[in-house]
């Protein structure tokens, strides 16, 4: 398709989703749904105004996943609602590393005994397909600051740290490939791509987003009248802790949720505000207003998250209309089908399940928080990564075809059942209120 229509049909559909708004809220879906109906229409699938070869056009899909994971992570980060407590973000730490680590060993186990995949191969495809998306599951995440829903602070902050604890495993399945530098007895793959790249990327985070808060801080409080570009200083710490991590071989995911998390928390703490514990809320318990007490100056946070949550949504509607112009008819294989229902209805719950098993979190939440592991934008760019790093072209091909099934049946099933579901889950707590 030309750039004449994707123009139009970007365009287009901004409009329609502007306009009918309300409506769509109402319906029994989310609006991703739409975007990837649409996609599959003018798709190869229906009309073939357009078709999208993620193998050919594999260094474009990365940048563009990149992008977005990036803003989406930036933006989830600086909704936690609670500070640095081991205690409050035990569960999501568990979810994100030891859930994170089941469920690619069970993902690896299916692909090497079930698919017949290389050892590599299969690590590869756990890696991809474990990490949870913070782009398409903004349904089931925080949604302001303030939002202090147990259930839905687990699944932000889960999906904003397994982007980068993911990290390690997909170098694993490249070097058992040959296509990365182990080390004898995987001693650097362990001590550089698992201990170093983690510690540093949370520290890079870390550092540099209270750092910002201090300095934005200091200026403000000198002066009154100073006026920032917050826009422009979310922006710039998200490409500086970027860039920095790949200077420093550090997960650069990892730093980026980290520094909008310190960058907020610091900025909380120096206005002076005591963030709630979380709780079980529903939507209609949300109180509005600002969820801080403290002195009238503007903060960095509070000023970038609508343009980051703009970006995001731009984002997504471009790559879920290229996730529909990729699909044909018979890409619905049985290999593909399968390991999309093995991954939600077995690896995801067992993975939580195990993972959870020493918390006091209640049953229901076990239980909702197995089935939204929702996945999408985070898996591709993982696997155009991988793509850009050499994977063998016959190996490629499969993964990108079971990868995009398994986001593709994750929008739907997902996307159908969280209005119900959510519903169903918040009805007591409703009750009670």
């Amino acid at each position: 398709m030309a750039t004449t229509g994707w123009f139009l049909l970007i365009g287009g559909l901004l409009l329609a989703i502007g306009l009918t708004f309300t409506t769509i809220r109402r319906l029994p879906v989310t609006t991703a749904i739409v975007y990837l109906a649409v996609g599959i229409v003018i798709g190869p699938t229906v009309l073939n105004l357009f078709h999208f070869n993620p193998l050919k056009q594999s260094g474009l899909l990365e940048i563009l996943t990149e992008l977005a994971v990036l803003l989406s992570l930036f933006a989830a980060g600086m909704k936690m609602p609670v500070p640095f407590r081991y205690s409050r973000w035990r569960a999501p730490v568990l979810l994100a590393f030891a859930s994170m680590a089941v469920t690619v060993a069970l993902m690896t186990a299916f692909g090497y005994y079930v698919l017949g995949l290389p050892l590599g191969g299969a690590v590869l495809l756990g890696a991809v397909l474990a990490p949870t998306d913070p782009v398409l599951a903004t349904d089931v995440q925080v949604r302001r600051p303030g939002d202090t829903d147990r259930l839905r602070f687990s699944l932000t902050c889960e999906a904003g740290m397994n982007d980068g604890s993911a990290f390690p495993f997909v170098m694993l399945g490249l070097g058992l490939l040959g296509l990365h530098e182990l080390g004898d007895n995987g001693a650097r793959w362990l001590l550089v791509d698992v201990t170093w790249a983690t510690a540093a990327g949370i520290g890079i985070g870390v550092a540099c987003g209270a750092g910002l808060a201090h300095l934005a801080w200091h200026l403000r409080t000198a002066r009154r009248d100073l006026r920032l570009l917050d826009d422009f200083l979310g922006l710039g710490l998200i490409g500086l802790v970027y860039g920095l991590s790949l200077l420093l071989h550090a997960w650069g995911f990892l730093a980026v949720f980290f520094a909008a998390v310190a960058l907020r928390q610091t900025e909380l703490r120096l206005a002076g505000s005591r963030p709630e514990r979380p709780r079980l809320q529903s939507p209609s318990m949300i109180q509005s207003g600002d969820d801080t007490a403290g002195p009238a100056i503007p903060r960095i946070s509070d000023a970038s998250l609508l343009f980051k949550e703009q970006l995001e949504r731009l984002s997504e509607i471009v790559l879920i209309l290229i996730i529909g112009g990729t699909l044909f008819l018979d890409s619905w294989s049985l290999r593909a089908v399968g390991t999309a229902l093995f991954l939600f209805l077995v690896a995801r719950p067992a993975s939580v399940l195990l993972s959870l098993v020493d918390t006091r979190k209640p049953w229901r939440m076990r239980w909702m928080v197995g089935w939204f592991g929702v996945r999408g934008i985070g898996s591709l760019y993982y696997l155009m990564y991988a793509v850009e790093h050499g994977l063998p072209e016959e190996l490629a091909l499969e993964l990108i075809h079971i990868t995009l099934i398994v986001v593709t049946l994750s929008i739907l099933m997902h996307g159908l059942s969280v209005k119900p579901l959510l519903r169903h889950f918040w009805r007591p707590a409703a009750a009670s209120a």
